[in-house]
């Protein structure tokens, strides 16, 4: 869904404005916003879903987990202001992540991994975040595969004037965080109080923010949580916060246009069509920790993926 901005868009520096879409993943829900019909990517981004947020009863069911998987072609980006989710991958990697943190895991030429609700599982828990997926430069695309797992100490933080920010990845605001990244980009989280006022500079040619709760005023316009802002280049775009407000901030500089289909991303369909061969035959490591079951490939879609 497209927000219209009625005669004074221009001034608000906004491109547009997309609503979150919830899609049931089985065991819980998402709030899906890139992809979007009218917008694939912002810089670097190519994929961005809120998780939850959720209260999972101990003793959920396994079915709840997302089961091994494989990627190509992109860096997932895990990050969550709630719970606690367990990352195992082909790499041999075993990695818990609970709020303030960061798992960049890089897909490059193949990696598979899975994501289980452990905690919740044990004891219950509340499991709020983001998952975001930033697509590789074409001459990264087959690098070797990776994984990072960053805490609070490695992301930079300021706070003031009822502003609380940190940077998660990139650089921007004048710092630099120590997660590697293989292009230029930035990404962002911020906490506001009522009232409180904060600009996001023209740094990057491609940047959006997403509201994840409260309301904040963009050029006399009010927007609300579920709503991710695209804004135009060039200028630097003010932020008020009608009421207690967190907000995500993401961008770069783009990368060219890429193919999506399920978990693969690529700047050729014959790469995707190659990595759906490889899973289907069973060429791709499932991960050491978590190899007794899969997610399989899903039934050919009726239209080729397009390109974004």
């Amino acid at each position: 869904m497209i927000v219209r901005l009625g005669a004074n868009w221009k001034q608000l520096m906004l491109e547009l404005v997309i609503d979150q879409r919830r899609r049931n993943l089985g065991g819980f829900e998402v709030g899906r916003v890139l992809p979007f019909a009218k917008r694939r990517m912002v810089g670097p981004f190519i994929f961005f879903d809120l998780m939850g947020p959720i209260d999972f009863e101990r003793g959920i069911a396994r079915s709840v987990d997302v089961r091994p998987h494989p990627h190509i072609g992109l860096s997932t980006v895990t990050y969550l202001f709630d719970g606690e989710i367990m990352h195992r991958d082909s790499l041999g990697t075993e990695q818990a992540i609970r709020p303030g943190e960061v798992n960049w895991m890089t897909a490059g030429r193949g990696i598979t991994h899975s994501e289980r609700f452990e905690r919740a599982r044990a004891e219950g828990d509340h499991v709020h975040g983001i998952q975001a997926w930033v697509a590789l430069p074409i001459k990264d695309e087959d690098t070797d595969p990776a994984f990072a797992h960053h805490g609070a100490a490695d992301l930079p933080t300021y706070e003031g004037g009822g502003l609380w920010a940190r940077l998660i990845a990139g650089e921007g605001f004048g710092a630099r965080s120590k997660v590697k990244t293989h292009s230029p980009l930035f990404y962002a989280h911020w906490r506001l109080a009522q009232g409180a006022r904060a600009q996001l500079p023209a740094e990057y040619p491609e940047r959006a923010a997403y509201i994840v709760q409260g309301a904040v005023e963009v050029g006399g316009q009010r927007f609300v949580a579920g709503q991710m802002l695209v804004l135009s280049r060039g200028e630097a775009v003010l932020f008020t916060a009608l009421e207690p407000s967190v907000v995500m901030l993401l961008g770069g500089e783009p990368v060219g246009e890429r193919f999506i289909e399920w978990n693969f991303v690529a700047s050729s369909h014959e790469r995707i069509e190659q990595a759906k061969t490889d899973w289907r035959l069973g060429r791709m490591k499932l991960p050491d920790l978590d190899h007794q079951e899969f997610i399989p490939l899903p039934e050919e879609p009726r239209s080729l993926p397009q390109p974004m």
